[in-house]
């Protein structure tokens, strides 16, 4: 389990400095609005899923 929270973390810290946000989100508001509600729902979705598991 601890190999899986330091992965959990590597992989945040990583995205955090690969991914400009203004520019993520330029990108989803260009292919649509919702496209861009679908994708904010799945990423929530996404990281509530993540935090459950790492707490049970």
């Amino acid at each position: 389990m601890k190999d899986f929270r330091f992965l959990f973390a590597f992989t945040l810290i990583l995205l955090t400095f690969s991914l400009s946000s203004c520019e993520a989100i330029g990108d989803i508001f260009k292919a649509g609005a919702w496209t861009a509600v679908v994708g904010i729902f799945l990423v929530v979705l996404l990281i509530w899923f993540l935090v459950r598991r790492m707490r049970g």
